[in-house]
């Protein structure tokens, strides 16, 4: 018998997703501005920090000419932050990635306008004043907040909500960095959660179209433009070396990091101080080596590039690590990504002078993007990053193994990584590797009891409790039908409670009256076993009617808890049962393995 599948389809339909698409195109746009405008901050307060001079040129921090006195820069900075934090808004501390997953994950994907406006401010005065931050974590926050806002002005669910905020977020990335691919792997692999077309193409819209715009604010050149030469076989040794050593500076930041939060913690002092004293530390970490400062894109440039000798290189990989890790642990506002490609390009241009089997430029590039990836469990999100920023293809193979190695090192060795590390602190555990709902792959049709034992609508309350309920009961439940088709589905519990209501010809009157007054749950062919389980669990029910379509409503089967049960098994088994097919020989020898163990 030929079965009717046309309703099963690769991906499932929404009507919705040309109009979310629509928003989130213009979040994107928004999200671009936003962007330019927290740049345009930050240069500003540099000028102002650090050359007493109103302007929006970019200077780099190194630069200043203060003496010892750079040392209080970043602590007034800090200072002014706090202060913020405490009397605006508290979500504006951190680095902004593990606020925005809360927001999803546990807040509806509901952010405040103070966010939007105190995010960027913030972020502008910490790193114009020296915080050894990048501008994509504010940014990712401020896009954030944008998108939930303009989705919160609009009749939306909480799925929708969110998929505009994540747009927001990767949009505002994709203009800082001009990398909108990586943006959207950083949005699939952080902080979507799931991957489905209803978020995955209103996301990638959304970059596509702040990538477009970034060309109005910023040009269309890649933010470190290089080629390096072709790596020989030579470099695969080189690549796991890297990586291994990326995912251990990776892991060691992050563990850093909260134990100078946990530091923090212990100071007999209002939280909104520490960021000041975290300024301190920073200051005295400028004076000592004042290309550390500051957001550090020209510094990066120099590593990928060897423009700088390998002393100094040490010196900008220390004084940074120590820098950030403090700063950040400070609770003060800033982002990740800016200082972890300079903290693993520092690392590369060390390695540069032993690694071989390639162009010693590729090292420092290699490792950045490692290092990333470790650090926030992103690994296609680091090497697509590292392509968009350099636009090396000879780079790609190295960077795929030595990522891969990092994020390896990382998961064996990490329990969280310092995007969940926090969020778990807060008492919310995330669970980050996702796959496809074994529910979801199957539908009411394939799993539903085709042959039903009814009851006929014209039987009465009394027959039906001797009859059917009484000391030989059979089923739980029955579904009661009239010339076929449904009228709902009865259990011991509703006709007892008619017996209960104590009127005289409440037992004579038929099934098909008491069942009249109701709105029967049932359930279609096409429905995935996933959409039954929860309408199962919200109406607190154990079984459904199936009926071929809800105009006629005639009955075709059931579909139980115990059906859906039997779904996630066979997927159980499929995860923990070992079984062996053929044995291994060689000639007229037999390998023979030792019995393995099956369980399931």
């Amino acid at each position: 018998m030929h079965l009717d599948d046309s309703h099963k389809r690769d991906f499932s339909t929404n009507a919705r997703l040309p109009g979310i698409s629509a928003l989130a195109a213009v979040i994107g746009a928004l999200a671009t501005l936003a962007a330019f405008v927290l740049l345009s901050l930050i240069h500003w307060f540099t000028n102002l920090f650090f050359y007493g001079r109103f302007s929006f040129e970019d200077h780099s921090p190194a630069l200043n000419t203060l003496g010892a006195w750079v040392i209080l820069v970043p602590a007034v900075g800090g200072l002014i932050v706090g202060l913020m934090a405490r009397y605006g808004s508290d979500k504006i501390r951190g680095h902004g990635i593990p606020e925005a997953i809360e927001a999803i994950l546990f807040g509806k994907s509901k952010m405040s306008p103070k966010v939007a406006v105190l995010k960027p401010l913030s972020s502008g005065i910490v790193i114009g004043s020296g915080g050894p931050f990048g501008a994509e974590g504010p940014i990712i926050m401020t896009g954030g907040a944008i998108g939930s806002l303009l989705a919160q002005c609009v009749r939306l669910t909480s799925a929708e909500r969110k998929t505009l905020l994540v747009a927001g977020a990767a949009a505002g990335m994709t203009a800082v960095f001009g990398t909108p691919v990586a943006a959207v792997l950083l949005a699939v692999e952080l902080l979507l959660f799931e991957w489905r077309p209803r978020s995955f193409l209103p996301v990638a819209l959304a970059c596509a179209v702040a990538g477009f715009a970034r060309a109005v604010f910023f040009g269309t050149e890649p933010l470190f433009a290089m080629q390096t030469a072709t790596p020989h076989a030579l470099a695969l040794f080189s690549c796991v070396i890297a990586g291994l050593l990326s995912g251990a500076l990776a892991s060691g930041l992050s563990a850093a990091l909260y134990k100078v939060e946990d530091l923090f913690a212990h100071l007999p002092l209002h939280w909104s101080w520490w960021p000041a004293i975290g300024g301190l530390v920073v200051g005295i970490g400028g004076f000592i080596e004042p290309r550390a400062l500051g957001v550090g894109y020209d510094v990066i440039g120099d590593l990928l590039h060897q423009h700088i000798i390998l002393q100094v290189a040490i010196a900008i990989l220390v004084v940074k690590a120590v820098i950030w890790v403090v700063a950040l642990g400070s609770g003060t506002s800033g982002g990740v990504l800016a200082p972890l490609l300079m903290l693993g390009a520092g690392l590369g241009c060390v390695l540069s002078h032993v690694l071989p089997g390639s162009d010693p430029a590729l090292w420092p590039l290699v490792c950045m993007a490692a290092t990333l990836g470790a650090t926030l469990g992103a690994p296609l999100t680091a090497i697509v990053f590292a392509f968009g920023l350099t636009h090396d293809t000879n780079a790609l193979l190295p960077l795929l193994t030595a990522t891969l190695v990092a994020h390896g090192f990382a998961t064996v060795v990490m329990k969280r990584s310092i995007m969940t590390e926090k969020i778990a602190r807060r008492g919310y555990h995330i669970y980050r590797e996702y796959g496809v709902d074994p529910l979801e792959r199957h539908h009411v049709d394939e799993v539903m009891t085709r042959n039903v034992e009814t009851i006929d609508s014209s039987v009465s309350v009394r027959d039906a409790l001797s009859q059917y309920f009484g000391p030989d009961q059979k089923r739980r439940a029955w579904p009661v039908v009239r010339d076929g088709a449904v009228l709902g589905m009865v259990d011991r519990a509703i006709l007892e409670t008619v017996r209960a209501s104590g009127a005289n010809d409440a037992l004579d009157q038929p099934l098909g009256a008491l069942l009249a007054l109701r709105s029967p749950d049932v359930a279609v062919p096409e429905e995935t076993c996933r959409r039954i389980a929860a309408r199962l669990a919200v109406h607190g029910l154990e079984r459904l009617p199936v009926v071929s379509d809800r105009e006629s409503m005639r009955l075709i089967g059931i579909v139980s808890s115990a059906d859906l049960v039997k779904v996630s098994l066979a997927h159980f088994e499929e995860e923990t049962k070992k079984e062996r097919f053929r044995r291994i020989g060689v000639g007229n020898t037999k390998r023979r393995f030792p019995p393995v163990r099956k369980t399931g």
